[in-house]
């Protein structure tokens, strides 16, 4: 998928974007040369695990001093390749295209901050699960909410299976990411009241519905409504 433009180009090469999709292949690539019992020792250092992060926020003895700081560093890490590669795939589709609007430094503080709001909204609505967090998903829904928000009339080109072949169709971006987080918050709501943990799945449901809602938000206390009008690249 891509989100078709004019002729009206952009102007900045997205280096952070390129920074951040190479700082999550460095991390994936280390992770996969750990044994089980290693990824599950990094993962239950560096991954967001809300029980840990309430009891350090607490004062807990156990839980380490340092728990808030995997409020960034989940953000890096990925459970497998289809997490990873759909996530650096959204942010590549999306994430250019915000960084242009904003610049490099304010856009690199958008993502990380929607990041960390992201996992405090999973962290909010789940404070006692011991299972970890980890993925870029809230960050990115950060970017896809400010996506929205700067190129509503945007098209996205979504590749479309048909039994035996594939075709492409386009979609406006209103209709797209809307649909995308208007799902997200129904299994948000849905997991308050299920009684089967729809986190356990592997998905944060929150920190995607979170991330997409404080993208809205930060994105225009950044500048994004106030940047130069440019069309989002191909």
């Amino acid at each position: 998928m891509v989100p078709l433009h004019d002729d009206n180009p952009t102007t900045l090469t997205p280096v952070v974007i390129y920074g951040l999709i190479g700082l999550n292949i460095a991390v994936f690539v280390f992770q996969l040369n750990l044994s089980q019992q290693g990824l599950d020792s990094f993962f239950d250092a560096w991954a967001l695990v809300p029980t840990q992060l309430t009891e350090s926020f607490e004062g807990a003895l156990e839980a380490p001093a340092y728990e808030w700081i995997t409020l960034v560093s989940s953000q890096f890490l990925h459970g497998g390749f289809f997490h990873v590669g759909g996530n650096l795939l959204y942010l590549w589709v999306f994430g250019n295209n915000i960084e242009d609007q904003l610049g490099h430094v304010k856009f690199l503080i958008f993502y990380l901050g929607c990041g960390v709001l992201a996992g405090l909204t999973q962290w909010v609505f789940d404070p006692y699960s011991a299972i970890p967090t980890i993925g870029a998903s809230g960050a990115i829904a950060g970017v896809m909410g400010a996506y929205i928000l700067r190129f509503p009339r945007a098209s996205i080109v979504t590749l479309i299976p048909l039994i035996i072949f594939f075709t492409t169709i386009r979609i406006p971006a209103i209709f797209f990411l809307g649909f995308w987080f208007v799902q997200q918050a129904l299994f948000s709501l849905a997991s308050l009241s299920s009684d089967v943990n729809l986190g356990a799945g592997g998905v944060a449901y929150w920190a995607h519905s979170g991330g997409f809602v404080f993208g809205l938000i930060l994105g225009p206390l950044l500048g994004l409504m106030g940047s130069k009008s440019r069309s989002p690249r191909r």
